[in-house]
């Protein structure tokens, strides 16, 4: 027992000595990375950039600087020193700030320009010290293709060299990814046949904002646009041309394409077999109708009716459902598919006569007796005289008293 607790204690002492250096091997932390300007253009009088890193380490760093560069996608490079900030030098301190500052020549070429420090290191401790390795600038937009480091323009442009069209969404898709994949990975195939309309919209995607889609073609003899979209005017060999315009931030941006043009799609023929008028003896009753198909299909294709006359017929699938007499109408259409154009709406009539349906005595209508008018009792008043003496009498018809007239 006491043999396992001498070597506890031991293990707990080898702990404490080598914590030290275990501190020295954390890496030194990227506090904050910025520049003075994220944007200029060369036709501006003041081209300088100024840059700040502030890194921090437990055992403080061992560089006196560090050195920026500046990449463009030419691989075009500048690049500046940053120094300590701190006078005089202390090696020891956790926490050092690094600045320099670059004058952007008038002669660059626009673009993007990343940044980036060689990084640092710690100091030697116990013979260890760990380098932050290159460091990246931050991201700080969120414009495609320039989402960190220093935009220069020039005149305003950009011209930045960013694929700005995804697609197309048939043919081989090997290589190519889309940002609206629920979309562009499930479209269906166009249709290059004389008539159709083709929009490029359906089949290319815009990657960035702020940009649209055109569609111009070299084969006017075969398919013509309207700069939106393209129509397949007679067959053979379609060239086509979709493009994204050049923007203040991007350049123009092309695919090329071809496609051979087919003959015309003509309506699917439906072949739809007449029903006789129909006698039911009692209702509701049911019925089913033959099946219809569409012509041009590689497959069956079943064509379900669809009622037009609720109060007479109801469909489901192709059992007719009869709740009253007179004329029944069902309709049928198809979609279309490749080689074929959706069919005209057919309509099916089928009369439902009412021969043999039982007699439904209508309900007797009583109308109730008329309510007798009261007349109103309308009484007056006569004023009767007989020498000076004067009298009056109120009534339906009143009259005068014997020796009495009416006064006037």
């Amino acid at each position: 027992m006491k043999i396992k607790s001498l070597f506890v204690a031991i293990s707990l002492l080898v702990s404490m000595a080598v914590l030290p250096s275990a501190v020295a091997l954390e890496k030194p932390t990227i506090e904050s990375f910025t520049a003075s300007k994220l944007e200029i253009d060369v036709t501006d009088p003041d081209l300088s950039v100024e840059f700040e890193v502030v890194i921090s380490h437990p055992k403080g760093l061992e560089n006196a600087s560090t050195l920026l560069v500046l990449t463009n996608s030419r691989s075009t490079t500048l690049s500046v020193p940053l120094n300590r900030t701190d006078t005089p030098i202390d090696f020891a301190r956790t926490k050092v700030t690094f600045r320099g500052k670059i004058a952007i020549p008038r002669s660059s070429s626009p673009g993007v320009y990343t940044y980036s420090i060689e990084g640092v290191r710690n100091n030697v401790d116990s013979g260890t010290r760990y380098p932050t390795g290159v460091v990246s600038g931050p991201v700080v937009r969120t414009l495609k293709g320039a989402e960190s480091g220093i935009l220069v323009r020039s005149n305003g442009d950009l011209n930045l060299d960013y694929e700005t069209i995804n697609g197309p969404a048939f043919g081989s898709q090997s290589g190519i990814s889309y940002l609206n994949a629920a979309k562009y990975t499930t479209v269906s195939a166009p249709i290059w046949r004389v008539g159709e309309i083709f929009n490029p919209i359906d089949y290319f995607e815009v990657a960035v904002s702020g940009v649209e889609l055109s569609i111009s073609t070299l084969s006017p003899r075969v398919c013509i646009s309207n700069g939106k979209t393209m129509t397949l005017i007679a067959e053979g060999e379609c060239q086509y041309r979709v493009v994204t315009a050049k923007t203040k931030d991007y350049i123009e941006k092309s695919k090329s394409q071809s496609a051979t043009v087919s003959g015309a799609r003509t309506p699917q023929i439906l072949k739809i077999e007449s029903v006789s008028p129909l006698k039911p003896t009692s209702l509701p009753t049911s019925i089913l109708l033959s099946s219809v198909f569409a012509s041009g299909t590689s497959a069956v294709e079943y064509v379900l009716p669809k009622s037009i006359t609720p109060a007479v017929c109801e469909t489901g699938g192709y059992v007719l459902k009869i709740v009253n007499s007179g004329t029944c109408t069902v309709t049928y259409k198809t979609e279309g598919n490749s080689q074929y154009l959706p069919s005209d709406t057919y309509r099916q009539n089928i009369e439902i006569l009412k021969d043999n349906l039982p007699v439904v005595a209508p309900t007797p209508v009583v109308t109730p007796a008329p309510t007798p008018t009261v007349k109103p009792v309308l009484k007056r008043t006569i004023s009767c005289v007989k020498g000076k003496k004067t009298v009056t009498r109120t009534g339906t018809a009143p009259k005068c008293p014997k020796g009495f007239r009416v006064k006037r």
